[in-house]
């Protein structure tokens, strides 16, 4: 079985309902508040397109977007994320969902959220400014785009191979934080909704 058949029978092995797609508040889901089932629903219905969904339901228009792994969407009115950031641009990646926000520096909302940059570019300029290779302003100025990329994970679940089965599900739901040289200017901050079929041991496969 394909794993991502696999993970749908695994998620359809759980008895709670799930609410209707059309229902769910995207800024629930890009505040990490939905479990992942429902966010699955969400998506699924999404890329289903047709009148029921949720874009439809909602007035979303879908925009031309520069990045190839995104799907992106303006709403009808604002919406407010990380407490006091507003927005009415939002995009979708391949396992979760953002706002667009006008902010050039993602580490102003980072510092909010307690994340730091996975991809900070300080140690090498150190050590460019160590070799002699320029000062730090003209190291900084031949750096057209700084990449930002910042995450915690906000919550975790291992659903074990049920008796006699070979495969489990690991669920992570991770705040996410960051910049693309598609989107200048802006901080990406959304959530992800990451779901990996184990084997028996709890491996992802």
């Amino acid at each position: 079985m394909k794993p991502l058949l696999l993970a749908l029978a695994l998620l359809a092995a759980d008895p709670a309902p799930e609410p209707d797609p059309a229902t769910v508040d995207v800024a629930d889901a890009i505040a990490c508040k939905l479990e992942a089932p429902t966010y699955t629903g969400f998506a699924l219905a999404l890329a289903s397109g047709g009148p029921d969904a949720p874009d439809a339901k909602h007035g979303w228009s879908k925009v031309d977007s520069h990045n190839p792994y995104m799907n992106e969407y303006v709403l009808p009115a604002p919406i407010t994320v990380a407490g006091h950031y507003s927005t009415t641009h939002i995009g979708f990646t391949a396992t979760g969902v953002v706002a667009i926000l006008d902010q050039p520096d993602p580490a102003v909302i980072a510092r909010e959220e307690g994340i730091a940059n996975t991809m900070d570019a300080e140690p090498l300029i150190q050590s460019l400014i160590a070799a002699g290779k320029g000062t730090r302003e003209e190291i900084e100025k031949k750096m057209a785009f700084r990449k930002f990329l910042g995450n915690k994970v906000v919550a975790e679940h291992k659903i074990p191979p049920a008796a006699g089965e070979s495969f489990g599900l690991h669920t992570t739901i991770t705040r996410e934080i960051s910049n693309v040289s598609s989107a200048p200017g802006k901080t990406l901050y959304g959530c992800s909704y990451s779901q990996e079929i184990t084997d028996k041991d709890g491996k992802p496969l």
